[in-house]
């Protein structure tokens, strides 16, 4: 009699790793697609540009959206950028919680002394998600649920972060350069209040950081009229620092981020802090807590660095503790 084998077929557990190989490789090669597409674009946009950054973060990204692109430079400063150009980075709920996230993650990461903030495309940020906001039906729910608390975690961040606005800052956009220490603007960047056109008031701080910035009667012009404020303007009323050409805001506002990451982060922080509380002290009060956080420069070993390189005629070598 003869002996007949009969060889057993691909279980569905072995079949099922097949597919999934396969998947897998047809992945990769759809990445390395984009990778390619990306490249060849270098020859359209300039090393390092927004456009290409963000076209390459989504070709790798693992998540479904980065709504904010955080890259690290090797001068100890981060730049996050607003990616959302289609909604000229309006910013929802989810975009501003990765913003929150993002700078915490920053403020906890001692190789990072300075933050630039910027935005994809055509705008800083062209305000709050009008849509998103609207989806909530009335007063018990907007209570309850504290809309808009959570962008504070952007004024508590305790690094320096820096504005850069190139195009509209409105709203919302408005009051997220506010919240941050320093704003360069783009001399095409349009500033505003416009909430009193939708029926509603500022509700980010844009009441009270304003008035700090421009004074009572500008502040209640640009609320009241929800009139847009030129960049050349913004500056002569005091909301901005400085004003540069097209184009330039980023890089501007790295200068500056990487200026400021030079000095002891210890020092910078204190600072920060004193001028932050000026704005909500008595002259009396800030002066005494001025003069104690200076008192207190004394526990660092940068202070003692400052002073001696000083007398020395070299550079301090801070070692930010």
């Amino acid at each position: 009699a003869k002996c007949v084998v009969i060889l057993p077929g691909p279980s569905a557990v072995a079949f099922s790793r097949l597919q999934s190989l396969v998947r897998h490789k047809q992945h990769e090669r759809e990445m390395m697609q984009q990778l390619f597409r990306h490249t060849v674009c270098r020859a359209h946009a300039p090393v390092g540009s927004l456009a290409l950054r963000a076209a390459v973060a989504r070709a790798f990204s693992s998540a479904p959206e980065d709504l904010v692109l955080l890259e690290r430079r090797p001068s100890q400063v981060a730049v996050l950028t607003l990616n959302r150009p289609k909604a000229l980075n309006a910013l929802s709920d989810p975009l501003m919680k990765q913003l929150v996230e993002k700078l915490q993650e920053i403020d906890a990461d001692d190789s990072i002394r300075a933050v630039v903030i910027t935005g994809i495309g055509k705008a800083f940020a062209a305000g709050a998600d009008i849509k998103e906001m609207n989806s909530r039906e009335g007063y018990p729910e907007v209570r309850s649920c504290n809309m808009l608390s959570h962008w504070s975690g952007v004024s508590n961040t305790r690094k320096p972060v820096i504005a850069a606005v190139n195009g509209f800052a409105l709203g919302g956009g408005c009051e997220l350069a506010m919240s941050c220490d320093i704003i360069i603007a783009s001399e095409d960047a349009k500033f505003g209040q416009p909430e009193i056109k939708l029926g509603t008031i500022p509700g980010v701080g844009g009441t009270q950081r304003l008035i700090r910035a421009v004074g009572k009667s500008k502040a209640m012009e640009w609320i009241l009229t929800g009139d847009m404020i030129s960049a050349a303007e913004a500056e002569r009323a005091g909301l901005v620092a400085r004003v540069v050409p097209a184009g330039q805001a980023l890089d501007e506002a790295l200068k500056v981020a990487e200026k400021i990451a030079a000095f002891s982060t210890p020092v910078v922080q204190l600072a920060k802090e004193c001028i932050n509380a000026a704005e909500e002290m008595s002259l009396n009060d800030g002066l005494r807590f001025e003069r104690n956080l200076f008192h207190a420069t004394w526990g660092l070993e940068d202070r003692k660095e400052g002073f001696q390189a000083f007398i020395e005629k070299r550079q301090p070598n801070f070692k930010h503790r």
